[in-house]
This record gives structure tokens, sequence and C-alpha cells, in this order.
């Protein structure tokens, strides 16, 4: 299996390359359109501020490129915010496959949200084998709104879409390569689709 894990400088990239590894992939990373292209699952990371990310994407071609990728795609953190049709972070246009848009949490709780947290009302073939309730790592001050792409849902101060699904693409909000054994299950699951 080729697995690519979109390189673009905004990405925590190390840790998602360690995961698959353990699972038994070496996934390569790249920017280059064409080795994106030809992947049999990619993964979109994302670690940073979203208007300077969204920059480097742009920068690279790969705003445009995302969108027509018809094979499975993982969007991580940032990278599924990315994805929506916008953020409040630095008022900045997604990418647009997921029809929601991201907003920043409340001054009545901590942000960021940084710890574990619980995933529910699991409905994709990426959650098989996990159970409803089961912890995952976060660390995010912006989230995404509902909507019908929903797949997963967390309770912050507000309930609110942990993960989402249109079509070939998958978003996560939450970090499955720091969650223990149940995010390498959902790893697995990804590579399984």
């Amino acid at each position: 299996m080729k697995l690519v894990i979109i390189n673009y400088g905004a990405g925590n990239i190390k840790s998602i390359q360690f995961a698959f590894k353990r699972l038994g992939v070496d996934a390569i990373l790249s920017n280059d359109a064409d080795v994106i292209k030809s992947a049999d699952k990619i993964v979109f990371p994302g670690v940073g501020e979203a208007s300077s990310a969204m920059k480097m994407l742009k920068e690279s071609g790969l705003d445009k490129l995302i969108p027509t990728l018809k094979q499975p795609v993982l969007g991580i953190c940032l990278g599924m915010q990315l994805l929506c049709k916008s953020t409040e972070e630095g008022h900045t246009k997604g990418v647009g496959i997921f029809q929601t848009d991201v907003k920043r949490f409340d001054s009545n709780v901590k942000v960021p949200q940084m710890g574990w947290n619980v995933i529910k009302d699991l409905k994709s073939d990426l959650f098989k084998g996990i159970k409803e309730n089961e912890y995952m790592y976060l660390v995010h001050s912006y989230y995404a709104e509902h909507c019908n792409e929903t797949i997963a849902k967390t309770d912050y101060g507000i309930n609110y879409a942990s993960a989402l699904k249109h079509e070939n693409f998958y978003g996560v909000q939450f970090h499955p390569e720091k969650s223990s054994t149940a995010g390498a299950r959902i790893l697995q699951n990804f590579l399984d689709l």
C-alpha cells in the first residue's frame, strides 16, 4: 500500500509517520502532486495557525489538488479544519470539502482544549471496533460546527463535530497518532477502508 502524508510545512508529520510505521506501513512524506495523486491513501495533517497553513497550501498548489483526490483522505486536527468551508482563525477560507464552518471556543471554557476527551455518536467504518465514549487526545482552540457530515461528536462547553466524512474525505479533530490503542485502531481502520 502506498500511503502519503502531505508535507506542506504545517503538520505534526513525524508522529503520524511513526504511528503508521507501528502498524507496518512506511508512509511517504511529500508535497509533490504526482506522488500524492498516485497514493492509495492520503493523510492531510495540520498543526499551527490556519491562515499561515492555508497560505502554504496555496503556494504549493495543494489547495486546488486536494479537492480532486478520489482515494481515501484523512484530515487530522488543523487538516480537518482546513477541509471545511472556513475558519474564524485568521478569517481563513478553507478547501470546502466539508460543508461546515470552524468557530473559536467561547471564553467560558479553558482554551485550548488540551488533553483527553470522549467521542460519541460514532457513524462510520473509520470507528469499527471503537466503543462509544472512547477517549481521544485533543489540542485545539477552534471546533467544527455540526453538519450532515458529522460522524463523531464531543462535548467541550458545546457539542461539536469531532469527526466528519464526505465521500472519500474523512476528518478527525483529535490526534489518533497520540490516542493510544484506540487511536491506532482508527488509523488501521483508515488503512482498511
